[in-house]
């Protein structure tokens, strides 16, 4: 639909004028004689731009430009003024005015400005959908899971979210970390700030307090212009910290004075910068244990440990297997334009049979190496590769502990064997020293047979 533009001024031939280059421009603009009338009009239907004289008998611009943002926020206001009164113009300007042009018009000038003022306001719409679509994305419901352990992570995220508590997700790589703390920051008051993350362990230990902090230009050799850290980025909103445990142990200290005091300093720099940032921190190590072993600072753990929120691996929530699998057969289909996928029975079994080292990450990519390879509807054992089919059973211990029957012991060592070799049952049959077909009966034995 086109725009609806509404032009308000007392002056006949102004209305005139700016309706001629409006109607030439492609517009079908409505036009009003007093700011009376102009309100009249707002509160009848929605306008996407107004341009109002400022100075008219009875209600003024002013008038019209409060009551078009208090009825339609997204409405662009340009405010038509004498040279004499640009001042004011200035000062509507922070009031809400989008923008205002000088008499006499200028016909080019006054195309610039509304295409100006109509892009603006499409794209803060774009903007604000796309924010609304990036907060669906992180909502609790697509932390997909009904198990005990995942339910209890999403009440603590219910928790957590409102408050602008510091918060330490703790598991092992591939459980989900950085969706948790994406889905923390978007059902907070700070949803509309910054979400900056920082990776840890990405980047050499020299260069991690020029990225937090940020520097001044000829701080250091190839500082050539001064740099903001991410703390100031994500000023008003959340710093994601990942892998927090690979802070070398000089910066420990630096980073708990920001948390602690809310302010630092640019390298380079002897001014103090304060900023109001939400910290979620990650970690795939036990930072007790590091702060044990002397490589973490106890009161940096106790600050950032403020919300512990600690994400169970995979092979813990057996029951969210097929959920998950469901959701990515889902997702990977629709993004290939194709027809839903499903898995059959014993592909199925096979998911709950794997230890899944690599967690939610890991069955992600599996899944969607398999929608892309099967040429069938049905998603099979042979869609996967050889060594998720031949994955030890998470039903039952791993390792061989003495007390364990020999049944047991043999169990764990074909399997293992078997998964060495990447799934190849004659070169397992051979280095266990039995033959082929007994190995076929071993598996289907434990419910492996490697058949579809």
């Amino acid at each position: 639909m086109k725009p609806r533009i509404l032009i308000v001024d007392d002056e006949e031939l102004v209305r005139d004028f700016i309706s001629e280059v409006l109607l030439r421009m492609g517009y079908a603009p409505l036009a009003a004689p007093t700011g009376e009338k102009a309100i009249e009009y707002l509160e009848k239907s929605e306008y996407d731009l107004v341009i109002t004289d400022y100075k008219m008998p009875g209600l003024s611009g002013d008038d019209v430009l409060k009551k078009a943002i208090e009825l339609w926020p997204d409405c662009r206001v340009i405010m038509l003024t004498a040279f004499g009164t640009i001042d004011h113009a200035v000062e509507a300007m922070k009031i809400g005015a989008q923008d205002y042009i000088t008499k006499p018009i200028s016909p080019d000038h006054l195309e610039v400005v509304v295409n100006k003022a109509l892009e603006y306001k499409s794209l803060k719409i774009e903007n604000r959908n796309l924010k609304n679509e990036i907060g669906d994305k992180y909502s609790f419901e697509n932390i997909v899971g009904k198990s005990a352990a995942i339910r209890e992570v999403f009440e603590l995220i219910r928790r957590a979210s409102p408050s602008d508590s510091t918060i330490l997700i703790n598991g092992e790589s591939g459980t989900g970390k950085e969706l948790v703390a994406k889905a923390i920051h978007y059902n907070s008051a700070r949803a509309d700030a910054p979400f900056i993350k920082m990776n840890c362990a990405a980047l050499p230990e020299g260069l991690i307090e020029s990225e937090l902090f940020g520097h001044e230009k000829g701080a250091f050799t190839g500082a050539i212009r001064s740099t903001r850290g991410r703390f100031e980025m994500a000023d008003g909103g959340t710093l994601l910290l990942d892998e927090i445990s690979e802070i070398p142990p000089p910066l420990q200290a630096k980073l708990l004075r920001v948390l602690q005091e809310k302010e630092f300093e640019r390298i380079g720099s002897g001014q103090t910068i304060r900023v109001d940032v939400r910290v979620i921190a990650t970690s795939n190590r036990d930072l007790k244990d590091e702060v044990a072993a002397g490589d973490f600072r106890d009161d940096l753990f106790y600050r950032l440990n403020v919300i512990p929120i600690d994400l169970p691996p995979l092979r813990q929530r057996l029951e969210d297997i097929p959920l998950l699998a469901d959701y990515f057969l889902n997702i990977y289909c629709q993004k290939m334009g194709i027809p839903t996928k499903t898995l059959n029975e014993k592909a199925g079994q096979m998911l709950l049979s794997y230890l899944w080292p690599g967690n939610v990450r890991e069955l992600e990519n599996m899944i969607e190496r398999a929608v892309v390879i099967s040429k069938n509807q049905e998603l099979k054992v042979s869609d996967f590769p050889p060594e998720i089919a031949a994955g030890i059973p998470m039903l039952g211990k791993t390792s061989m502990d003495v007390g364990m029957s020999i049944g047991e012991a043999e169990k764990i060592l074909i399997l293992k064997t078997l998964k060495a070799h990447g799934g190849n049952k004659s070169r397992a049959a051979d280095v266990l020293g039995i033959s082929s077909r007994t190995l076929r009966n071993k598996l289907h034995e434990y419910g492996l047979s490697g058949n579809d």
